[in-house]
């Protein structure tokens, strides 16, 4: 089987790219990479799989490998319109009697239109999203001024009759180390720990109170492989296009508690004086952190089940509190407040 994928290097990428060489070191993969220095991360750990070279924007490129590809796993970027129309133009344009397949990465970031229309931050929410239920309302329901629904739609827009069945991985709160070639690092949690450290105490947007749901990155590589071999299978036992949503979650957290665990953490390494959180106004962590006010007082909930139901998938990686020492620990060292293991055996402290 032939894949093409983006966002090799990057964090979701790079470790369901791990997942699925592991898995299947037969599948003859090509990978979209933007220059040479990411080519040779992914050449060091992958020699087999083939890279070109180009970035989001090689419309024409991208609209060729697609047409070469069974498959195609577009995780670079869920925002980004015109590599999702080269993607779904070149697999419309592919000589074969079978489907080719997208399997495209989305975010629930799209479930936090509500509060951010509402300009509500740091309070909790009843809604609860459900991708089997309630599915029609991710096709249809979401308004187009939610993040990411432009790309969805245009992945959506995609038929049977175009010769393509698509997929939508929707991730939550994505935590724990990566595994692939490029960026090992999540976005959520661990700038909370960067933040928390530079100001010396929790960060809580508003009263805390916001709920998102969670997901290990190598849980969510798990879900990216099931759907690669059920692409293989000819889709089977999946479900597509209309049908071919999926959330990908293991519970919930409240971000008010994780900003607790974050400044515990902290103090307990030596790395701020106090383990208080301090209450802040979504403008003031704007100041902060760019996009903070969203990405730690929007709710963004759901329930995963369509992939449990179909493909026998389950969350195993360790919970989030139990990743946060090491996050907190990592974060530290990026900043050089802790001097790391290397820098010690080099004789550089």
């Amino acid at each position: 089987m032939k894949l093409f994928v983006t966002g090799a290097t990057g964090y979701i990428g790079g470790d369901a790219l791990y997942a699925i060489v592991k898995a299947h070191p037969e599948y003859e993969i090509t990978a979209l990479v933007r220059n040479s220095d990411k080519g040779a991360q992914v050449a060091v750990d992958y020699p087999k799989v083939r890279l070109v070279y180009g970035d989001l924007d090689s419309s024409d490129l991208i609209e060729e490998e697609s047409q070469k590809a069974d498959v195609v796993c577009h995780w670079a970027d869920a925002d980004h319109e015109g590599s999702a129309k080269a993607i779904i133009k070149g697999l419309s344009a592919r000589q074969s009697e079978t489907s080719g397949f997208l399997i495209h990465t989305s975010g629930t970031g799209i479930l936090m239109y509500t509060d951010l229309d509402q300009k509500m931050f740091g309070e909790d929410a009843t809604k609860i999203h459900d991708d089997w239920d309630n599915v029609k309302e991710m096709i249809t329901g979401i308004p187009d001024h939610a993040p990411h629904r432009n790309v969805d739609k245009i992945v959506q827009s995609a038929r049977d009759e175009d010769n393509v069945k698509s997929a939508i991985v929707c991730p939550p709160c994505i935590y724990g180390p990566g595994r692939g070639p490029g960026n090992q690092t999540s976005v959520q949690v661990p700038s909370l720990a960067r933040c928390t450290i530079q100001q010396g105490q929790g960060i809580q947007v508003g009263a805390g109170k916001t709920f998102w749901t969670q997901i290990h990155v190598q849980d969510l590589s798990d879900l990216y492989l099931k759907l690669v071999e059920a692409a293989s299978n000819g889709g089977e036992p999946a479900t597509w296009n209309d049908e071919g949503y999926y959330f990908c979650e293991s519970g919930d957290l409240i971000w008010g508690e994780v900003a607790r665990q974050v400044a515990r953490s902290a103090k307990k390494q030596d790395l701020i004086k106090e383990d208080g959180v301090k209450e802040y106004s979504a403008e003031e962590v704007e100041k902060i952190k760019s996009f903070g006010s969203a990405l730690w007082g929007c709710n963004s909930r759901c329930r995963a089940i369509r992939a449990g139901k179909l493909l026998g998938w389950k969350a195993k990686s360790p919970s989030l509190e139990k990743t946060i020492d090491a996050t907190v620990l990592a974060e530290a060292k990026k900043l050089e407040v802790v001097v790391g293991h290397a820098k010690i055996a080099a004789g550089e402290a």
